[in-house]
């Protein structure tokens, strides 16, 4: 999803946001730094593999994934992080792990970190690793309406 295309969607639903540059940061915890922007309010996506089926997870990123905490959710036999060659294609628009926490916009289910929903704010890769989209909370969970439970931990 290039950013004007991600920009055109968020205005078409009326939704007010803010886009920052940076230089090239492959890490939401160096984008944190090089913004000034918390860990906290920071979304990193992760695609995650559940007994074979493909889900977003969108998580703080000063946080790691609770796998144990999936697997009870799901009530699932096997949980991991997706290869990269598994989710590459699904977002062709996107550099490698770059995406957009939209997955409603390709049919993938969203699950969020409830400590994210704590967050006034979120901030989140535009599909390029140089730039982030800045929107309320609220108007995310809006448009994404994202199933939400607790399965991040803080990273040490």
């Amino acid at each position: 999803m290039p950013v004007q295309v991600l920009r055109d969607y968020l205005d078409k639903h009326g939704i007010r946001y803010l886009t920052i540059s940076h230089s090239r940061a492959y890490t939401m915890q160096k984008i944190a730094a090089l913004t000034h922007i918390s860990g906290n309010e920071i979304a990193k996506t992760v695609m995650v593999k559940v007994d074979g089926k493909m889900v977003m997870a969108v998580l703080p990123a000063s946080t790691r994934i609770n796998f144990s905490a999936f697997k009870d959710y799901f009530d699932a036999t096997e949980v991991r992080l997706a290869q990269e060659s598994e989710f590459k294609d699904v977002f062709p628009h996107c550099e490698v792990g770059a995406m957009p926490p939209f997955g409603n916009l390709w049919n993938i289910p969203v699950f969020v970190a409830e400590k994210l929903t704590r967050q006034k704010n979120i901030s989140f890769n535009a599909g390029n690793h140089m730039e982030l989209i800045q929107m309320n909370y609220k108007d995310y969970d809006q448009l994404v309406q994202p199933y939400v439970f607790q399965y991040a931990y803080q990273s040490v």
